[in-house]
Parts: C-alpha cells; sequence; structure tokens
C-alpha cells in the first residue's frame, strides 16, 4: 500500500522532495501556503550547480553531496544547461583569483585567448581565468514549473493557500516551509540576499560568470531572452525590506566591471529575501517522529535538494 504523504513548502526543497517521494511511489500531496509554487526564497536564486565553486568556501559535505545534482536536474529539466562555470577576476584582483584557485579543485586554467573563446563577449578584458567544465546551470523560474508538472503526472496533488489537507490523514508530514518552522528547529535563521535581473540584448553568455572581488564578488547567470541574473548579497541580518541603494550600487557596479555593455541593460527585477539557514549554513534533514523537517538550505537550495530528498526518501521507504 502506498504511503500516504504530505509535503509542505513548494519552494526547491519541497518540491525535489515531493517528486523523489512520489517517484519512489509514495501518494504525495504539496502545499504551498502561498499563491503559487516557489513564493519563497527558491523563485530568487541563480539556479547554478556549483558543487567545486561552492568548495572556496563551503565545507565539504556540501560538495560530497551534491555530486549528482547535475545529473538529478538534467534528468527532469531539459533546460539544464552543463556548460560548466567560469571564473574571473580583474588585475588588480588576481590574488584573489588564487585564493579561490587553491581552495577548489575540478577546474582548468585559462590565458585570456582560451577565454575568449569560451566567452566571446569576454575576448580582451580577462588575462586569466578558471573552468570548472563539471558545473551547470538552470533558471529556477521555469525548473520549479518543470518539477509541479513532474508531480502532477506521478499523480501527486497541489494545494495552495488556506486549501490545506489535515495533517493527520497522513503517515508522513514532510515540512519545507523554510523560516515558518524556526519555532520547531532551533537556530535557524535567515540569511538577506539581493539580486538583480537585467536585459542586456548586446551580451551572450553560455554559462555563469563569476567576478571575484575581496568585498562582494558577483555571479552572472544567463537566461532566456538575453536575461541575466546579477546575485547575491550575503548579508547577516534578518532584514525584510527592498534591496537597498548600497546593495544595487554594489551589483551593478560589479557587472558593469565584468562588461560595458551593462550600462544600458534594462532593470526588470530588482529583490532582496531570506534565505533560511542553521548556524554551520549546512541543508539538514531532521526526523521527529512521523514529521521530518528539510530545512536550512542556505544557498545551497538547487544544489543539495536531490540528496536532501533522497535521504527522506530512505527514511520513508528504506535504502533502496
Amino acid at each position: 500500500m502506498k504511503p500516504e504523504i504530505l509535503v509542505s513548502g513548494a519552494g526547491v526543497a519541497g518540491l525535489v522532495t515531493a517528486v523523489i517521494l512520489a517517484e519512489r511511489g509514495g501518494a504525495v500531496s504539496l502545499h504551498e501556503a502561498g499563491a503559487r509554487i516557489g513564493s519563497g526564497a527558491s523563485w530568487m536564486a541563480g539556479g547554478m550547480l556549483a558543487p567545486w565553486c561552492e568548495a572556496e568556501s563551503a565545507p565539504e559535505e556540501i560538495t560530497r553531496d551534491s555530486l549528482d545534482a547535475v545529473g538529478w536536474w538534467r534528468a527532469h529539466v531539459p533546460e539544464c544547461a552543463a556548460n560548466g562555470t567560469l571564473v574571473v577576476a580583474p588585475p588588480r584582483d588576481l590574488p584573489e583569483l588564487a585564493r579561490f584557485a587553491r581552495r577548489t579543485s575540478h577546474f582548468e586554467t585559462l590565458d585570456g585567448p582560451r577565454i575568449a573563446a569560451l566567452e566571446p563577449d569576454l575576448a580582451d578584458r580577462f588575462d586569466k581565468g578558471l573552468f570548472f567544465p563539471e558545473e551547470a546551470h538552470l533558471d529556477p523560474r521555469a525548473a520549479l514549473p518543470a518539477l509541479r508538472e513532474r508531480l502532477i503526472a506521478l499523480g501527486g496533488k497541489i494545494f495552495y493557500g488556506d486549501d490545506r489537507p489535515a495533517p493527520d490523514g497522513f503517515d508522513w508530514h514532510i515540512d519545507c516551509t523554510g523560516l515558518v518552522a524556526r519555532d520547531s528547529l532551533k537556530g535557524l535563521r535567515g540569511m538577506r540576499g539581493e539580486m538583480l535581473l537585467l536585459r542586456c540584448p548586446e551580451l551572450h553568455f553560455r554559462r555563469p560568470v563569476r567576478l571575484l572581488h575581496p568585498r562582494i564578488p558577483v555571479y552572472v547567470v544567463p537566461r532566456a531572452e538575453s536575461v541575466f541574473m546579477v546575485g547575491a548579497t550575503m548579508i547577516e541580518a534578518e532584514d525584510s525590506r527592498g534591496i537597498t541603494v548600497r546593495s544595487m550600487t554594489d551589483l551593478l557596479n560589479a557587472a558593469y566591471a565584468l562588461h560595458p555593455a551593462f550600462a544600458e541593460a534594462e532593470i526588470i527585477e530588482a529583490n532582496a529575501g531570506l534565505r533560511p539557514s542553521f548556524p554551520d549554513n549546512i541543508p539538514k534533514v531532521i526526523q521527529d517522529g512521523w514529521t521530518i523537517h528539510v530545512n536550512g538550505m542556505y544557498r545551497h537550495g538547487f544544489l543539495l535538494s536531490p540528496a536532501r530528498g533522497m535521504e527522506v526518501a530512505a527514511m520513508v521507504f528504506g535504502a533502496e
């Protein structure tokens, strides 16, 4: 008999976990408190699947648990682009590039012509870079709806707002509600992040480009229709205001430093949100009776949700 499973929260952790459970044979109902899927931090994410780049600042566990993420996403979202990640720095910040290289692996060191071969629009702009060929990226605003459709195709049911199924009618409750669950999860906090969406038809990138800077390193992620996501700040504050002038200025300056064509780009969105995070910034699966929490995704939601979803499936169904 199929276990009846309620998943609360339709951000990336909730959707990925719901799909994994449905693929294992569970009867899954997914509830999102907002009006649509991805109502929280997942909608503003960069969508980078960069286990090797993240090793620059993340503990070894993050890389270890995310090595299968690219394969999982490519199997579920055809638009997932496995074109790698390019990391560059202006001449004055080349020590930052050397530091990044010391802390990471699985990269190729590039000179100016090799950078131009990968991204022709960056020709003659940078003399040295790092290329991580095994990494990938996706657009969260396309990936989340794709997972919703996959869940429905597997027989899953989705509920929104006040239309919430009674939890006592289920065998398992998977809580992926982010900061809403902070009363149940000790140490959970919000990490502020701010981002921009720019439309710049003059530029064509095939992969995320990380521009290193000692104060605010940023990434620029290409999306469809000449749109680029520029992000993201990491601020230890539970400040729910919109993006600040300081942060917008920093992000715009970084985009311009990457390529002057961004000076004429159209700003189509400037936004801010709070990432749910534990003190060690490692996403966790925590069981409390018939409730399993998947939370604290920090900046690793798309990267680590497949691994954490598999952990939940092992608790519900047993290890494969």
